[in-house]
């Protein structure tokens, strides 16, 4: 019997590519999106086009915190996976509305809890971020940091949702993994994403704007890597305490509940100007830089530690900036025909 799956947030960037490869294996999966407009809808709508081409895809187009909503589909559909993309992200944009957060990450990540409570999947995979690790300063950022200072109002409710889903992982021992995402990359990327933008500018002759004078670093994490970490998760089943699990070095099992964390990254922090350099070898366009002082909302640096997916899993995000980034301007070439 196929194994059934939700992604929320399916015609996203990160939840197409994971709906995909789910698909690819042979899973049936129920996608749920609500089509927002904070970015080019028409994006969404083709990536789930190309998932319904698969029989064993379902797109349900529908608010995550519509209420009511989420139970439903979980009485109906019995999830043995339930993986959780859909949010509104976006460092700069808290800012701004910080309301929509509050509604999407908070009010719906709650929604979906209480779903599970009432119909538990075998697991659920919650996405966060490393944002989350905030204003700290010691790099790798591993698991079993303290994540308590947040720089944004987007990391804040990301870390909100980890601490939601703990108290349930405890109360009603649902088994539940929170991944922690670095900065994804790829094709069919998000138009607010850095290497679109980019990529868009230099392609267009506009100039670039290049943010705390280029001494960014960022743990760039291409698209197919982060999908295979997450997939290969789904058999990763937190424990619960005290079954006499073999214990895993460095892991961020909870001690009351089936609950960890667990980056996604690659371990090698890349410069913004060398990722920048990676996209005008790709173009053959040298971009006009502006240099600028960070944002409000950002931090100068992240840098994953990983060996705790290399132990679960057994996989590695392994792929060259300059393919990952190759990969992407082919795909913007084709796509936008420029």
């Amino acid at each position: 019997m196929l194994r059934t799956a939700l992604v929320t947030g399916s015609a996203g960037f990160i939840g197409y590519f994971t709906s995909q490869a789910l698909l690819a294996q042979g899973w049936n999966v129920i996608g749920l999106d609500a089509m927002t407009d904070y970015y080019d809808v028409e994006l969404k709508k083709r990536r789930h086009e190309m998932l319904s081409k698969s029989k064993n895809f379902t797109a349900v187009t529908e608010r995550l915190e519509t209420p009511g909503l989420l139970s439903s589909l979980f009485e109906q559909h019995k999830f043995d996976a339930v993986i959780h993309l859909a949010a509104q992200a976006g460092v700069r944009y808290s800012i701004d509305a910080p309301r929509s957060y509050v509604e999407s990450n908070l009010v719906g990540t709650f929604e979906l809890l209480e779903a599970a409570r009432a119909f538990p999947p075998a697991h659920m995979l919650l996405a966060s971020t490393s944002s989350v690790y905030g204003a700290n300063t010691q790099m790798p950022y591993t698991e079993n940091d303290k994540v308590d200072t947040q720089m944004s109002f987007y990391a804040a409710t990301k870390k909100a949702t980890e601490v939601m889903a703990h108290s349930y992982a405890h109360l009603y021992h649902l088994p539940i993994t929170m991944f922690r995402f670095f900065t994804v990359y790829g094709p069919w990327g998000r138009p607010d994403m850095a290497h679109f933008k980019f990529t868009k500018a230099i392609i267009e002759g506009d100039p670039i704007e290049i943010y705390n004078h280029g001494k960014m670093k960022r743990d760039f994490t291409f698209i197919d890597d982060l999908v295979r970490g997450i997939v290969a998760l789904i058999d990763a089943v937190p424990p619960m305490p005290d079954t006499g699990a073999t214990p895993i070095e460095n892991d961020s099992l909870s001690p009351v509940a089936p609950h960890r964390a667990v980056n996604i990254g690659t371990g090698s922090p890349v410069q913004l100007l060398d990722f920048v350099q990676a996209i005008e070898t790709a173009i053959g366009i040298d971009a006009q830089k502006i240099f600028m002082d960070i944002q409000p909302g950002d931090v100068p640096g992240t840098w994953a530690e990983a060996s705790l997916l290399k132990s679960l899993t057994g996989e590695a995000p392994v792929t060259p900036i300059g393919t990952g980034i190759q990969a992407f301007v082919d795909w913007y070439r084709e796509y936008y025909k420029v």
